[in-house]
């Protein structure tokens, strides 16, 4: 199940995964833990919304960009 839908937007899992980052939680083990989704799953999510340019990673951490604060 894809995080990013073919138009570009984020799907459940992926609005699941921006809310999480929302809320603080910017590991991808707290991002799991927070949206109930298995860590791989998360993981490969997340690298799927930093290429649409919803999260921003760095030094193993996630943030929101203002694409993805407006998809929320």
């Amino acid at each position: 199940m894809p995080c990013v839908s073919p138009d570009g937007k984020p799907s459940e899992s992926g609005v699941k995964m921006l809310g999480s980052v929302s809320a603080g939680k910017t590991s991808v083990e707290d991002i799991a833990a927070a949206s109930g989704m298995p860590l791989f799953r998360v993981r490969s999510g997340l690298r799927e919304l930093a290429e649409a340019g919803y999260v921003a990673e760095q030094d193993g951490r996630y943030s929101l960009t203002d694409l993805g604060r407006a998809a929320l």
